[in-house]
């Protein structure tokens, strides 16, 4: 592929991105991706053949951005609980839906289109436990955090924030209910 051709093709996800982003996944059409590129019907069919293979490149691309939730976020001789802190902070703003977040078009995407086989969605998500995971470590190794099974504490802290997105998202939340869960999270490995 040409680099124009690469060119037109990243245009494509992020402005596909955009839409899933906005609209979920189930009602995203090609019609959408077409208007939100500005490029013809045809133009985005020499790229992608449907939404579902459209969507799966958009996560292919957040995979490569989120490979490690934590890098760049602070600098390298950062405290875990700053860490940890600032970790919380994006997730608030992703399960308020402050973000662009793609949650909702996930979901849709597991139930609707057998999702559930992607192996994308779990190495994203295992990517995240392991990292949160070494944060543990770190912060237990320095006395910042209790003594925990730090790979437990990672699936338990990942699961919690998933089932907030899921209640943000069908039932809504309030910033105070969000903030309220965070810090339960965080008190359970945060030492006073």
């Amino acid at each position: 592929m040409g680099e124009r051709s690469t060119q037109k093709r990243q245009l494509i996800i992020q402005a596909a991105r955009r839409v899933f982003a906005e609209k979920g996944y189930k009602d995203v059409t090609m019609t959408d991706i077409v208007e939100a590129c500005g490029i013809s019907r045809g133009g985005l069919y020499l790229y992608f053949d449907n939404t579902g293979e459209l969507f799966l490149e958009v996560m292919r691309a957040e995979e490569g951005m989120a490979d490690d939730v934590f890098s760049g976020q602070l600098g390298e001789d950062a405290a875990a609980v700053d860490v940890l802190m600032v970790f919380f902070r994006e997730q608030k703003r992703e399960i308020l839906g402050k973000k662009g977040d793609l949650s909702m078009a996930v979901y849709e995407y597991c139930f609707t289109a057998g999702g559930k086989e992607e192996p994308s969605f779990r190495r994203r998500f295992e990517s995240a436990i392991m990292a949160l995971e070494r944060l543990i470590e770190a912060g237990i190794a320095d006395g910042s955090f209790y003594e925990v099974d730090a790979r437990a504490a990672a699936h338990n802290i990942m699961y919690a924030l998933e089932g907030l997105r899921i209640c943000s998202r069908t039932m809504g939340l309030t910033e105070v209910a969000v903030d309220e869960a965070l810090f339960a999270l965080a008190g359970g490995l945060v030492m006073e």
